[in-house]
């Protein structure tokens, strides 16, 4: 399961994967069901609440972290149940045909400084989840490699790897903040790109005075002008010269950047304009929108990919989209589709790809010639905490390696988790 920083629904997936009994270094997966929960109205309001720049309480915090955990595990209830009713088969949980959930929970704060992540907070509480679903739960997936040096971010170049490595590939994801990995050409070259959709989502949020959470089938930025002023101030963004791996999130790329950048460069020189005078919502989303097409384009040729997947909610933006491929013309083009992943699904994916290897005893960090992960890690290792403790499922081959993860494209969405939550 699996909520980014754009906080649109609770992503769930339900995957089999099993090694291969010829070769146990290729895993065989079919997604069997996958959906969104949507967000409780009440609770996704009190999470953009407290993200930065606001400030808040450990009391608030605290009661988010069991709130998040109710939410996650009412998703995980829904899936098993659904599952359930869809497959015919009973499993351990409570309703549903499952041996493990990895849950990533709701990332409050990554703690980056200095080009380091010194610390990282997802909350939502996993015992609530074990509790409802009779499951043994993985959780807090990025701690482990924060705390051997690593950024613990992003995760996805694993699946990745395993999924499209047989070519020279960049995987983009493009969320609240946009990453990339670049596989199948030696050590795999992963981090985070930029603000994906967090700028865009908070210009309308504020422009539309809370009514709009996002720049819907983008119709704000096809409306608007690209405010080029505007445009190469944002560029000049140190984070984007930063060498890879790298990350970030909404801790730097927050609903208040724009206005800081602004006022610490004071009026643009050729038009003298000050903060109350930049573009109205629609030529400031239109920029935004530009921003975040050009960083990935940019990131890609630096990696001189010649083929290019592309997932994340980013890509349901026509207008984004549509630029992409102006800008990457040259590249083969690909959605996970054509490797049998949802494109909606590809982040729980990624979660249930993670608590099978951590089952296996197996990292789930990819990593470089001399030893070190490309989170930037002295070592890959094994992620995430269990509830409740021992509770893992057995092991088909411990801490075996997996060279390739091949998937049989039999996915199907689960239909009443995109029903409305009060």
């Amino acid at each position: 399961m699996m909520s980014g920083t754009s906080l649109d629904a609770i992503d769930v997936a339900l995957v089999e994967l099993s090694r291969d009994q010829d070769d146990p270094a290729t895993v065989q997966g079919r997604v069997l069901h996958h959906g969104e929960h949507p967000w409780p109205a009440q609770l996704r309001r009190d999470l953009l609440a407290v993200l930065p720049p606001a400030t808040s309480d450990v009391g608030t915090w605290c009661r988010l972290h069991a709130q998040v955990g109710d939410a996650f595990a009412d998703a995980a209830r829904a899936a098993l149940s659904d599952a359930a009713d869809t497959t015919g088969v009973e499993g351990p949980a409570v309703g549903g045909p499952a041996d493990l959930i990895c849950t990533h929970g709701q990332t409050l704060y990554h703690w980056v400084q200095d080009g380091r992540a010194h610390g990282t907070l997802q909350i939502g509480d996993a015992s609530r989840i074990a509790a409802a679903t009779g499951l043994p739960v993985l959780f807090d997936v990025r701690s482990a490699d924060v705390a051997r040096g690593g950024h613990g971010a992003p995760l996805v170049p694993v699946l990745d790897q395993l999924v499209f490595g047989e070519l020279p590939t960049a995987v983009i994801n493009i969320g609240g903040i946009a990453n990339v990995s670049c596989v199948g050409a030696g050590d795999v070259i992963a981090g985070d790109i930029g603000p994906g959709n967090a700028l865009i989502d908070a210009a309308v949020l504020r422009g539309t005075d809370g009514e709009q959470t996002c720049d819907l089938d983008g119709h704000l930025a096809r409306a608007g002008r690209v405010d080029q002023e505007l445009l190469d101030l944002l560029l000049a963004e140190p984070f984007y010269a930063a060498p890879m791996p790298r990350s970030t999130g909404r801790e730097h790329f927050d609903a208040a950047y724009v206005d800081r950048l602004v006022a610490q460069h004071g009026p643009a020189p050729a038009t003298g304009r000050r903060l109350p005078d930049l573009p109205d919502l629609s030529d400031l989303v239109a920029t935004l929108t530009e921003l975040t097409a050009l960083t990935i384009a940019r990131a890609v040729q630096d990696l001189g990919a010649q083929r290019v997947v592309l997932s994340g909610g980013g890509i349901h933006n026509p207008v984004l989209r549509q630029r992409l491929d102006t800008l990457l013309q040259g590249s083969e083009i690909l959605d996970p589709e054509s490797a049998g992943i949802p494109a909606d699904a590809k982040e729980a994916v990624l979660m249930a790809l993670i608590g099978w290897l951590s089952a296996e005893q197996v990292p789930a960090v990819s990593a470089r010639a001399d030893g070190t992960a490309v989170t930037g890690a002295t070592a890959p290792t094994v992620l995430g905490s269990l509830t409740p403790a021992g509770a893992l499922p057995p092991a088909q081959h411990p801490g075996r390696p997996v060279h390739r993860l091949r998937f049989t494209p039999t996915h199907t969405p689960l239909p009443s988790m995109t029903q409305e939550t009060p």
